[in-house]
This record gives structure tokens, C-alpha cells and sequence, in this order.
């Protein structure tokens, strides 16, 4: 199993975020995964940083993955994010993994003015950001007329030096449709878990992921005290919780069901020591 950080880009400077995730990598993540937000979703006073400076930062700052769980599809111009994506897998020699879906806080868009709250809508805007991406990474002239979206004789070079791998999460039937089409990696939505086998079928051949909140008890740590912080600051639902052999046993029993990659949220905010302890006791042992 991959093991990726999941790093909100927020509560820290990104300098901090450089040093946690670079910790994480050494004690054996593969990368980190960022949001996409335009305000912190229950935290809309809170600092955040922009998810494609942060990644860009993080790519020249640390030697594991980087990409996001996940871009907001609306937020930017296929065309635009074709060359930041491009950019970014020449700047991290192939690091950068593009993990995009069509919004999972509708409640932003009017907030901004950045596009449609209605289901359909977004998705099929998502469906022609795919289909332009493609056309653009390919180095060939690009007419493209869509609903959404308007290309007359484009180009872009460089196009990409790496394959750059797709990230897509959801778990409805036009989100399973691109799944198929275009993704490297599926993420299921935690609370669709019990559904898994019936849904991976129609994921295609993208591998599957799962992003848990993990509260980790570290050897000698209080129980009591550790586990009942993260439940007064964060829900019950998808979150594992337990110290190195819990935790293995639960990750184990993920892997032997047919998860690929975790996205661990540590409900203390990525603390060094927890993130070297785990590494050095889950991620090691499950390898």
C-alpha cells in the first residue's frame, strides 16, 4: 500500500508545511496531497494558502509526490491549468500528480462567482477540462467547441515530460464514467466503503485510494487523552484510531481488501513526531 500525507495548506507557514512533509517522506510516505479551496470549508477566517503556489513550493522543497485531493474543476481555465500542470512535472522531474474533481463545497461558487452549482453542469464541464487537457498535452493544433469550453487554433509547448497521473474522486455514475476514461487513481469517498466492490468495477483499471483521518497513539502516549482531543476537534466517521499494531491491523485489513493508496489526515495537524513514529512503525511493517 501507498501512503500519502494529506496536508490541508493552512494553521502553518509554508516553510512549516515544507518541513513536515519533507518528515513525512523520510519516514516513508510516498508525497503529500493539498486542498483546493477558495476559503477554508467550517473555517472561512482562517489563513489558507493558493493550492498550486503551495504545490509548486513543496515540489522545489521536498522529494515526494505532490498534488492535491483535489483541484476544484471550476476554479481554472483547462488551458491555464494544462500549463501549470505541465509546468509543475518539468519543475518536480515527474513529482506532480493531478488530482481534480468538479467542487465538493457548491456553496463556494456563488460566494466567488466562479460557476454553477448544478450538478450536471459541473460534471459536464469537468468531461470537456479532460478532453481539452488531453488535446493540449498532446503538442497538436486544438479546435475545440464545447458547452463550456471554446479553443480556436491552440497550442502549448512544452507538452508534458512525464505521464502525468490523474486523480479523481467521487463515487457517482458519471464520476465512475471519467474515472474509466481518464484516471490513474480512483479515490472513494470513505462513506461509500461498504460499496466498494460493486463500484470498483466500473472504476476501469484506475487504482483505488481512500483518504482516513488517523489518530495515533504513540508508544507511551496518554489513550484516553490523545483519542478524546481528535474527537472533540473532528467526527468519528472515517477516522482510525489506535497505536502501531491497531493501526497496522486496520491498514492491513484496507490492503487485503483492495485499497492501493491511503491519503492520511492526522487529527494533530501532521506533528513530526507522529508522522516519523508512524512511518517507522505502520507504513515499515505493511511494506
Amino acid at each position: 500500500m501507498e501512503f500519502q500525507l494529506f496536508l490541508p495548506q493552512m494553521r502553518m507557514t509554508l516553510a512549516t508545511m515544507a518541513e513536515r512533509v519533507q518528515t513525512a517522506v523520510d519516514a516513508g510516505f510516498d508525497g503529500v496531497a493539498l486542498m483546493d479551496h477558495l476559503a477554508p470549508p467550517m473555517a472561512e477566517a482562517q489563513p489558507m494558502w493558493d493550492a498550486m503556489v503551495a504545490a509548486s513550493w513543496l515540489g522545489a522543497k521536498t522529494t515526494g509526490t505532490v498534488g492535491h485531493l483535489v483541484l476544484c474543476d471550476a476554479f481554472r481555465h483547462p488551458a491555464v491549468l494544462a500549463r501549470q500542470a505541465v509546468s509543475l512535472d518539468h519543475a518536480t522531474d515527474g513529482r506532480f500528480e493531478l488530482g481534480i474533481g468538479w467542487g465538493s463545497v457548491p456553496t463556494e461558487f456563488p460566494t466567488f462567482g466562479v460557476g454553477s452549482t448544478e450538478p450536471r453542469a459541473r460534471v459536464d464541464r469537468l468531461t470537456e477540462t479532460f478532453e481539452v487537457l488531453q488535446a493540449l498535452w498532446s503538442g497538436d493544433i486544438v479546435s475545440y467547441e464545447g458547452e463550456h469550453h471554446t479553443l480556436v487554433d491552440a497550442q502549448q509547448a512544452p507538452g508534458p515530460e512525464h505521464h502525468i497521473p490523474i486523480v479523481i474522486g467521487g463515487a457517482g455514475p458519471r464520476t465512475l464514467d471519467l474515472v474509466a476514461r481518464f484516471a490513474d487513481w480512483w479515490n472513494l469517498p470513505i462513506h461509500k466503503l461498504d460499496q466498494f466492490d460493486e463500484l470498483r468495477e466500473k472504476a476501469g483499471n484506475a487504482r483505488p485510494s481512500l483518504q482516513e483521518r488517523v489518530t495515533f497513539v504513540p508508544e507511551g502516549g496518554d489513550r484516553d487523552e490523545i483519542i478524546g482531543t481528535a474527537l472533540r476537534r473532528f467526527s468519528d466517521t472515517g477516522h482510525a484510531k489506535g497505536n502501531a499494531e491497531e493501526l497496522i491491523e486496520h491498514f492491513a485489513a484496507r490492503q487485503a481488501a483492495g485499497i492501493e493508496r491511503t491519503y492520511v489526515w492526522t487529527s494533530d495537524f501532521a506533528n513530526p513526531d507522529t508522522l516519523q513514529e508512524f512511518g517507522e512503525t505502520v507504513i515499515a511493517t505493511l511494506r
